[in-house]
């Protein structure tokens, strides 16, 4: 912890703010104690980076594991940094592996923290806003915890997918109002449940952000530019 925040307020964050200028709006629905998921739209590889950044407390996410299994001195810088930033790798292949970083996740908030959650599960290739998965309703079920809508603005226009170093540009971030799911207690095991709920984090973001939505996985669209493109 003590590297986290020596990271953030000594010797990458004083630098990221003075050249990205990142502004944020919403600071005050983040609880200042307590278990919380923030659920963010993903743009880009920066979203990590810049969320925690200007929030006052700490924030883990879930990042595949791909980030801390490289080789070289590049595999070990992104290593270092993904811990440095407070990243916690899991497996995204499915089936047990998913419910490990369900149990991963469950354990940051039963520590009273912040746990940051992608709900689209990848970054979007396009801007556009996709499908929630439906993980984040299970957490916040059974962790009986808010979930405060997160919006990331133009980190895609600084390091958009593919690109290695990033452009100079101002990012942003807008935090929306806690959502309260307490009425759905007990029902985590309900699928239909766990749909209506990460159905209503996405209309949250969606109103937050403005972003054009579109009802089919982020993941889906992907592989039908990758087949498109062979």
């Amino acid at each position: 912890m003590v590297f986290y925040w020596l990271m953030k307020y000594v010797v990458i964050g004083p630098v990221l703010k003075a050249i990205f200028r990142p502004w944020i709006v919403g600071r005050r629905n983040v609880p200042s104690s307590g278990a919380a998921i923030l659920a963010s739209n993903h743009l880009s590889f920066a979203d990590s980076i810049f969320l925690p950044l200007l929030v006052d407390r700490p924030v883990a996410f879930l990042a595949k594991s791909d980030y801390f299994t490289g080789r070289g001195i590049k595999g070990w810088a992104t290593r270092m940094f993904m811990k440095a930033t407070g990243q916690l790798p899991i497996d995204r292949s499915g089936g047990k592996a998913s419910e490990a970083s369900l149990n991963t996740g469950l354990q940051v908030l039963g520590r009273e923290e912040l746990l940051g959650i992608y709900p689209e599960g990848t970054r979007s290739p396009d801007g556009k806003l996709y499908r929630g998965r439906t993980g984040i309703a299970r957490m916040a079920l059974e962790a009986k915890v808010p979930v405060v809508p997160v919006v990331m603005v133009d980190t895609d226009s600084m390091m958009p997918i593919g690109r290695r170093l990033p452009r100079i540009a101002r990012v942003g971030v807008v935090i929306g109002e806690p959502l309260d799911f307490s009425r759905y207690a007990g029902m985590e095991n309900d699928r239909y449940i766990l749909r209506s709920v990460v159905d209503e984090i996405m209309v949250a973001l969606q109103r937050l952000g403005q972003q054009e939505y579109e009802d089919v996985y982020a993941s889906t669209v992907k592989d039908r530019l990758a087949s498109s493109s062979r």
